[in-house]
């Protein structure tokens, strides 16, 4: 069989392979439908109700072609307020899907119209910015370009969870418990601290000024010890396993959507080729383990032995035994038994890659028109965290902007911006012609400086992809154009 006909085969069958992976519905010239829905997922034998993210197919996400438009209808199904923000894209303020910035939220049954430039390509998703993203409000989000269209290669699309059968009210109550402020349970998706969070009033008050983390003896590598980690809703001891061709080339399209917890990607016996971070093309990096913090994305290729086989690719829990991930398998190949636990710990997280990357389309090169001192810090025990900053940061269309991040705290802290693509162009005081990316992390201790151009005029959140240190106070705004 001829490989690009085997790739048709399995895209015609991938609905039955997974609710995500490939199975993604594809958007047209005219409004597309995407639902917000309930479902029911089965987790180590017990049914939990959570949330999807449904296109026109029924199928889980959505694909969309590069330079298109995003032109979608969104429908809330639930009986709980929402709304979606559309991770890695970069709409108009009033499009982006943070409550109450502008964004009023999606009421039971409302649809709403999204119209905007789907942007040039690249591997991105979409979830709530509420704790109802702990739920699995969340979906990919693929722009593909026409040379993806035509590459002689098989597309698989993983997205990465942590899994609660707690309420994520109950999980945030636990982890502030330990003293300050207490978020009580509700019955509103957390919809009352998260509002008053994307309104700029962070709870809790933590800054670096409050206790210092650095008095703490080590890093803390994970807050929230969780009943599962899964993959395409999957965990490892059932996983999906997705065909493959003997001696095909495979593109791994790899999404933490995880809230709390940073993952190694591990492609085992396979050599893998980085070539895309958060979308975003990077000069190839070779490896085997990939380091990828919340929010980010990894596209990694693989080439298959011509003698086939089956290949788990694995997500490591940072610092810790748990894993999840996928299998890929030519066909007749045996499977074995996969265990959720490994026999080491996963590695810590840090920036020996960030270091090494490049991308393929930088910042023109141009001198900062303006410059931003921010210092993240909090205080564990009472569980308040915060972002320190000289002054607002109030910016003017058309500069290119500089932020420096030092992380004077004990966890590390995955930094999003909404709006914009910057570029990485500093660690720990060294300059680099980094990758181009939305979310980077930081080590505790570290320091990380990115560039941008304001080009897309709003009041745009910056802020951790740590769900429960955003909702604790870790959230800031860069604005122009919209202010008041």
């Amino acid at each position: 069989m001829y490989r690009r006909e085997f790739l048709k085969t399995l895209a015609m069958g991938s609905v039955a392979l997974s609710p995500l992976g490939s199975a993604l519905a594809t958007a047209s010239s005219r409004p597309s439908d995407l639902v917000i829905g309930k479902r029911i997922l089965e987790v180590k034998g017990k049914a939990a109700t959570v949330f999807g993210l449904t296109g026109n197919t029924g199928a889980a996400g959505l694909v969309l072609d590069a330079d298109s438009s995003f032109n979608i209808l969104l429908r809330n199904e639930t009986n709980e307020e929402t709304l979606i923000h559309w991770h890695g894209l970069t709409p108009p303020w009033a499009m982006d899907g943070v409550p109450g910035n502008p964004a009023a939220l999606l009421q039971p049954e409302e649809t709403r119209a999204y119209d905007f430039p789907a942007g040039k390509g690249g591997t991105h998703w979409m979830h709530a910015h509420t704790l109802q993203e702990q739920n699995l409000l969340a979906a990919p989000l693929i722009v593909r370009t026409a040379e993806d269209r035509a590459r002689d290669e098989q597309e698989v699309v993983v997205l990465l969870h942590d899994f609660s059968f707690r309420s994520p009210e109950e999980l945030l109550s636990e982890l502030q418990s330990g003293g300050g402020a207490h978020a009580m349970p509700s019955d509103d998706g957390g919809m009352a601290s998260m509002m008053m969070m994307h309104g700029g009033h962070q709870m809790g008050g933590g800054t670096a000024s409050g206790m210092p983390m650095m008095s703490m003896p080590g890093m803390d590598l994970n807050d929230i010890e969780y009943d599962a980690y899964l993959a395409n809703d999957r965990t490892l001891d059932d996983p999906e396993i997705v065909r493959v061709e003997r001696g095909g080339r495979v593109r791994l399209r790899i999404i933490n959507g995880a809230t709390a917890t940073g993952f190694t990607i591990d492609t085992g016996p396979l050599e893998g080729e980085l070539i895309a971070v958060d979308g975003q093309d990077v000069a190839p990096v070779r490896a085997r383990r990939f380091p990828l913090s919340m929010g980010q994305r990894a596209d990694i290729r693989l080439n298959m032995p011509a003698e086939g086989g089956a290949f788990p690719v694995l997500a490591l829990r940072e610092g810790a035994v748990d894993r999840t991930g996928i299998v890929l398998a030519t066909a007749g190949s045996r499977v074995g038994k996969l265990e959720t636990s490994g026999a080491d710990k996963g590695p810590v997280l840090d920036l020996s890659l960030e270091q090494r990357l490049q991308s393929l389309s930088p910042l023109p090169v141009r001198r900062a028109d303006r410059h931003f001192d921010l210092t993240l810090g909090g205080d564990m025990a009472a569980y308040t965290w915060g972002i320190d900053a000289s002054g607002p940061l109030d910016i003017v269309e058309g500069q290119r902007v500089r932020i420096s991040m030092r992380n004077m705290s004990m966890m590390a802290h995955p930094m999003h911006l909404h709006g914009h693509h910057f570029q990485v162009t500093a660690i720990d005081g060294m300059a680099i012609n980094g990758a181009v990316r939305d979310t980077v992390m930081l080590p505790p201790m570290a320091q990380v400086a990115i560039e941008f151009d304001a080009n897309n005029p709003g009041r745009w959140p910056l802020h951790c992809h740590h769900l429960y240190h955003m909702a604790a106070g870790m959230m800031t705004f860069v604005d122009y154009g919209k202010a008041g």
